[in-house]
């Protein structure tokens, strides 16, 4: 704990968490979607609501800032940045044909023998055996770190990997061999004649009995996989169990899952796709055939479409992000930068970022906040529960402007009774919210201040 800034020590005492709350209103769009195509729901007092998931926005988010980042765009421009990927194995690979000229074969067989050599394991089918079976939430480069340290140390890993290799190798044609004569034995016996003498075995190693990696190359493998800078991570957190020794993030921010503050409103929308060809051909059709050709439709079919306001929250934990940062071995006069960097991305890509399912179709991308509305306070504050009375427009009028006035209400009112939580600041992109944001600014009701840009929500 010595090791912590002043400004980390301090966020304890008052505004350890940003609290930020978002309405916003998505018309024939579908952002997310079950295994069978449809819109996500549960049922909140007494109604179904459309849900869009916490994974959904979450990924949304994180590409979102990643992609800006990449580009020199943002706050968190040349910072490291992570990726979530099964991919690592080709990553390393690649780096390591494309920058030091190794045969691919070789070296994709070189990295995927490191990677199971510290506990990952790749999938068994064609189209999956270069791929690991799970996700791993590493820094961008770390296929580059792997490649380069593999070939710093080329003749120490590749007398390793070939004894691996080589021993996988036996141990899978003993398996294979096993098993054929289990299956012969099991054919004899059903047909009543003896059965086939076993193999000799010649002692052929199974893959229980595979050389460990030696510690020298395990511990700069898992340094390269491990979270190091990467923002993202200490934002979002990681879990990875198939690696006992390498280390776990848990993350800065906490999402909830969005829900529509009305009771649910989906239709099945029929659509239907013309043949392009076809339909060339019947209108310059010089012969009666062709013109009485088929008139069908190419494809027909349904598709789930949502409508609706939705309520969702975020908060993220000054302070974890802070002590993430510093785990991850950023010196202790960077931490303060790269924190209010990483708080300003996060709250813009709260703000921005859109899941993208359907978005050719639906626009859905381009929706701008109804209303977003932040604050700080020595502990996270859910306003889901004020929802539990979906919104009705017969009797509550719209319901995007009827919800941000209950939520500003909610929020006067959490003010009034705690002394644990600041203001508020409100930011509008709606002209019906920012005549409700000016009427109750001139009453003298408007729990905070306006915000006229993203970055005024993170000020203190």
């Amino acid at each position: 704990m010595t090791a912590l800034t002043t400004p980390a020590a301090e966020l304890l005492t008052g505004d350890q968490y940003l609290s930020l709350h978002l309405l916003e209103t998505f018309t024939a769009a579908l952002p997310v979607r079950d295994e069978n195509g449809m819109p996500k729901q549960f049922v909140f007092g007494g109604d179904p609501r459309t849900m869009i998931t916490s994974q959904a926005r979450r990924r949304a988010e994180r590409t979102h800032s990643r992609e800006r980042a990449n580009v020199g765009q943002g706050p968190l421009a040349g910072y490291t940045m992570g990726i979530r990927t099964r991919e690592w194995a080709k990553l390393t690979a690649k780096a390591l044909a494309d920058r030091y000229g190794w045969d691919r074969t070789d070296a994709l067989a070189t990295a995927k023998a490191l990677l199971e050599g510290v506990g990952l394991k790749f999938g068994a089918r064609p189209t999956t055996r270069d791929l690991t079976q799970v996700l791993l939430f590493a820094p961008e480069d770390a296929g580059q770190v792997v490649a380069d340290w593999v070939q710093e140390h080329r003749a120490e890993v590749t007398a390793w990997a070939t004894d691996y290799l080589t021993a996988k190798e036996a141990g899978a044609a003993a398996e294979a061999a096993k098993k054929a004569a289990a299956a012969a034995a099991r054919k004899a016996k059903k047909n009543g004649t003896d059965a086939p003498a076993p193999a000799a075995d010649n002692n052929q190693p199974n893959e229980d009995q595979l050389p460990p990696v030696p510690r020298k190359i395990r511990e700069a493998i898992l340094l390269a996989l491990a979270p190091r800078d990467a923002i993202d991570i200490a934002l979002y957190g990681r879990f990875l169990a198939e690696i006992a020794d390498s280390p776990n993030v848990d993350g800065a921010i906490q999402t909830a899952h969005a829900f529509t503050v009305h009771a649910a409103e989906h239709i099945d929308d029929f659509y239907a796709a013309a043949d392009d060809a076809k339909l060339h051909r019947k209108a310059h059709a010089l012969d009666y055939i062709d013109a009485a050709d088929d008139s069908g439709a190419g494809m027909t079919g349904y598709q789930s479409l949502i409508s609706g306001t939705f309520y969702r929250h975020a908060v993220l934990d000054r302070y974890k992000l802070r002590i993430n940062l510093l785990a991850s071995g950023m010196k202790p006069d960077q931490v303060q930068a790269a924190a209010e960097a990483a708080e300003l991305e996060f709250v813009e890509a709260f703000a921005n970022a859109i899941p993208q399912a359907k978005k050719n179709t639906t626009a859905a991308t381009g929706v701008l906040p109804k209303l977003v509305m932040a604050f700080t306070g020595a502990r996270p504050f859910n306003y889901a529960g004020i929802f539990e009375k979906p919104i009705a427009e017969e009797t509550d009028g719209v319901a995007s402007v009827a919800a941000a006035d209950r939520l500003m209400n909610q929020h006067a009112l959490v003010l009034r009774k705690r002394t644990d939580i600041s203001p508020a600041q409100v930011l509008t992109y709606d002209l019906d919210v920012q005549e409700l944001i000016d009427s109750r600014a001139a009453a003298g009701t408007l729990p905070g201040a306006e915000a006229n840009s993203i970055e005024e929500l993170t000020s203190r």
